[in-house]
């Protein structure tokens, strides 16, 4: 894998935003993504596949008056980059003029930059990765009950992210990424049950075994067998922390500027009330070490800050970009995130709830009749009204405990009376960047039979 240069990365960049200027333009700004992995897939006792990717992908945006536009290219020669820029040049020209573009003032520009883990040596192979995937294959086909492995995975990268503008800004990091994971299936025929598990780290001493990854799939496909269909009934329904953490994923959506400054959010009046219950905290913090999301400025050149977004289960702020802060007079919470194509738009970091006081075994102990859910499926949830129905699988609460499997439900209710109506557990565990222990919402409707 080639050698990477932040600096020489750094000027390129300055050098693109000045033929930019030259070119026409009265404002720019620059990034650059440059990366290389390496990820095989293993099944049935053998190598499937092993790709090796390297490549860089440099964007442009430029400004003139109130107009913007914007281009990217893998074509870093003179000659393609000259074009680029000849090109986003006459698209901003010709694009609808909007009052809220604009790069950010100079006062507002981060100017240093934290110390974060977000990447180690990056020290891994082929063969190493290949290993990774033949271990989880065969543990979980070592699971008594799992039939066959649909596949084990395993890959790592590294990425380098550099970023300038006209205003000043300049700035750089590298973040490194590895994961493993595994499919299983379960007994035969239409009884037949499927389920997985996979794991990332932005340190490779973080991941755990292959063969515990591989494990968990079997048992969690096999856990699936003999799976009823429930009869309709309000009941309590608790999420597994593989499933809370979409439902953390649905707040944080509803409190991006945009859809705010759009009106089309369900949350959209709720800045400074109460919105989940007293004891709920929720954090977005940008400087989590070895967090997946860490970042050290934005994707305008600012500044974040870690941000208690729940606190005492007060809505505190909206997450905003430059654009939808100016739409809604307010200034930019950090949190502009891009790629190398379109403009800035806003996305929340590391963001967790805060883990509560109950174990799981405490969260269900009173619940007479109730589902435990492990997996959702479909696009059931309206972010205007809030609306939420979703197709779900897991296990039926029966006295306080698990009892036996179930699928073909479904969960409905509404995403602002589901989050005042929430428990936390105290298994918070960081996995997914979006992150929330089990959780508990009271009286939710479930629908089967």
């Amino acid at each position: 894998m080639t050698l990477f240069d932040l600096d020489q990365a750094q000027q390129r960049l300055a050098d693109v935003i000045n033929k930019a200027i030259k070119a026409g333009a009265q404002a720019a700004d620059a990034v650059l993504v440059d990366g290389s992995s390496v990820s095989v897939s293993w099944r049935g006792g053998k190598l499937e596949s092993l790709e090796q990717a390297e490549g860089g992908d440099l964007g442009l945006r430029v400004l003139i008056g109130k107009k913007q536009a914007s281009v990217s290219t893998t074509d870093q020669s003179e000659r393609a980059v000259g074009e680029a820029i000849e090109r986003v040049i006459a698209m901003a020209k010709a694009a609808p003029e909007d009052p809220y573009c604009g790069l950010a003032d100079p006062s507002e520009i981060a100017k240093d930059f934290p110390e974060a883990e977000m990447a180690d040596a990056f020290e891994i192979g082929a063969k190493r990765l290949t290993e990774l995937a033949r271990e989880a294959e065969e543990a979980a086909l070592s699971v008594k009950g799992v039939e066959q492995c649909e596949g084990a995975e395993a890959g790592a990268s590294q990425t380098h992210i550099v970023l300038a503008a006209s205003n000043g800004f300049s700035g750089a990091y590298r973040r490194t990424h590895y994961g493993v994971g595994a499919s299983a299936l379960a007994g035969t025929g239409t009884a037949m049950e499927q389920d997985g598990d996979h794991f990332s780290s932005v340190f490779l001493s973080d991941l755990p075994s292959a063969a515990s990854v591989g494990r968990t799939a079997g048992e969690r496909a096999v856990s699936h067998l003999g799976a009823r269909k429930m009869p309709s009934c309000a009941a309590p329904v608790v999420f597994d922390p593989r499933e809370s953490g979409d439902l953390l994923s649905e707040f944080a959506g509803a409190i991006l500027g945009s859809g705010i400054a759009r009106g089309t959010s369900f949350l959209k009046e709720y800045l400074g009330k109460q919105v989940f219950p007293e004891n709920i905290t929720i954090i977005d913090d940008p400087f989590r070490p070895r967090g997946k999301r860490s970042k050290l400025f934005d994707g305008e050149g600012l500044r974040p800050e870690r941000r208690k977004i729940i606190e005492n289960g007060v809505l505190t702020t909206w997450l905003m970009d430059l654009r939808s802060a100016r739409q809604l007079g307010l200034k930019s919470t950090g949190h502009a995130s891009r790629g190398t194509t379109g403009v800035p738009s806003p996305s929340p970091t590391n963001f967790y709830m805060e883990a509560g006081q109950l174990t799981p075994e405490e969260l269900l102990r009173d619940i007479k009749q109730g589902f435990y859910v492990t997996e959702t499926m479909g696009m059931g949830v309206n972010g205007v009204t809030g609306d939420y129905s979703l197709a779900a699988r897991g296990f039926w609460i029966e006295n306080g405990c698990k009892s036996f499997a179930v699928n073909e439900m479904t969960i409905a209710g509404n995403l602002k009376d589901m989050f005042r109506n929430l428990t936390a557990a105290n298994d918070l565990s960081f996995r997914y960047g979006l992150d929330a222990p089990t959780i508990r919402i009271e009286n939710m409707t479930i629908a089967g039979v």
